[in-house]
């Protein structure tokens, strides 16, 4: 799978949870072992994605976690709340 893929994958598990998905951003960087996509949601959305206890943001991640990019590259998702 390609960077592009994993974005898409991203938006199409978040954008039905979301009450503005047009406020949904993704952003990438790379450190030695990761690639980070940082995503950014509106304010009111932060919870409804990671949810009571964080159950929701657990099993977004475990679905994202599971992908094996090109490359030695391990992906990670944040979750920015600004």
């Amino acid at each position: 799978m390609t960077e592009a893929d994993v974005k898409q994958l991203i938006l199409s598990i978040v954008k039905p949870l979301v009450s503005e998905p047009e406020a949904i951003a993704i952003t990438t960087a790379q450190d030695a072992h990761f690639l980070n996509f940082n995503l950014s949601v509106a304010p009111e959305d932060v919870g409804r994605v990671i949810g009571k206890h964080g159950r929701v943001a657990q099993a977004i991640r475990t679905i994202v976690y599971s992908i094996r990019i090109d490359g030695p590259l391990r992906v990670r998702l944040n979750i920015v709340d600004d």
